[in-house]
């Protein structure tokens, strides 16, 4: 039986058309744990390997899983301090399957994605810490992209970038809310009360975290799921990485909670390598921590919709649970807590709040 979302013989022919040539039968395998864009290891008989990128099936929210801008900045990326796959080439909508989606093809990079438990729990204590330092540094490189080298300066409009993500993510919120969570709307409102100043504007990945990167041994050897970069605030990418580092005793959207485990550094340790290796001030770290979490909310929020509409989607295990996102939120208004945040008024101009939580 094949893989839903694709078919083994327009993927031949959309090979060959990017002159790749495969021999003999194609094997279409699934990979990741990732419910957002579908990933495919596409083999043929003679070891060739390739990876095929396409949107999730059925309906989808306007401008997500914006698979043809993943495959530009990917391309763009090549020759970069950025670790990434090669791109072979992009393809027609409904290239390959019968619905009209576009998909992209790449290269196959070996290495490991720590996507499990028991992939975090086989890494040696040592290799765990050198890891998440990588991690860390590599970030650090993305937001060292030079944007007009790399023809990146026309992703995005360069206006603020946190009131732009409280805008879009709300839309997103109320298109794809499935249970009442009003502490949702407070959070938004405490955020839009607490917009930090931003005088920076770089390369952004928008959901840069350890189940998005392909790993060695200790360190990171390429970085995947680029769908919904654009350009923005370098702090709030390390916000959400910050959102997805559990410390012992948190609970986090599922059962995956790799930094809980003895020799990953702790949040705080994070930022002051992030700090050292970018030469960032990162005093406002606390908000777009903040808004990391209310971001992890809204998507995991998503996932969990497109997987009760389409059960295709649904990954082999990791869906968010309802009860897995209300514990990222209650996360999220204890950063903003210590942040001293509090809903915004009519008549009141929004507070500038400044700090860290770790």
């Amino acid at each position: 039986m094949g893989e839903p979302g694709v078919d083994a013989a327009a993927v031949r022919r959309a090979l060959v058309g990017l002159g790749r040539e495969p021999v003999g039968e194609l094997t279409l395998h699934r990979v990741g744990l990732g419910q957002s864009n579908l990933t495919y290891r596409v083999t043929d008989e003679r070891a060739g390997v390739w990876v095929l990128r396409r949107p999730p099936l059925g309906e989808l929210l306007e401008s997500a899983h914006d698979v043809l801008r993943e495959a530009r900045v990917l391309t763009a990326l090549a020759g970069t301090g950025v670790p990434v796959p090669q791109v072979f080439g992009v393809l027609e909508p409904g290239a390959v399957g019968a619905d009209a989606a576009p998909a992209f093809v790449m290269s196959w990079v070996d290495g490991t994605v720590v996507d499990r438990m028991s992939v975090a729990r086989d890494l040696a204590a040592g290799d765990r810490r050198a890891l998440a330092l990588s991690l860390v540094r590599t970030l650090a490189e993305v937001h060292r992209v030079d944007l007009g080298a790399t023809g990146l300066d026309g992703l995005a409009t360069r206006r603020p970038y946190a009131p732009r993500q409280l805008r879009r993510w709300s839309a997103q919120w109320e298109s794809s809310r499935t249970t009442a969570l009003p502490e949702v709307d407070a959070l938004t409102e405490r955020l839009h009360a607490a917009l930090p100043d931003e005088h920076e504007t770089t390369l952004v990945h928008g959901d840069f975290h350890l189940r998005n990167v392909i790993t060695s041994a200790d360190r990171v050897v390429a970085v995947l799921d680029w769908e919904l970069s654009t350009l923005g605030h370098p702090l709030a990418d390390l916000g959400s990485l910050l959102a997805y580092w559990a410390e012992p005793g948190e609970q986090g959207l599922d059962d995956f909670l790799p930094s809980t485990l003895e020799g990953f550094p702790s949040r705080a340790e994070m930022v002051a390598e992030y700090a050292a290796a970018s030469g960032r001030d990162v005093s406002d770290i606390g908000f777009w921590h903040a808004l990391g979490l209310w971001k992890l909310a809204i998507i995991a929020q998503g996932v969990l919709r497109r997987a009760t509409d389409d059960p295709r989607n649904r990954a082999t295990e990791g869906t968010p649970t309802t009860e897995g996102i209300a514990a990222v939120v209650t996360r999220a208004m204890a950063v903003a807590d210590e942040l001293g945040t509090a809903p915004s008024t009519a008549g009141t101009s929004p507070a500038r709040h400044r700090g860290i939580r770790t």
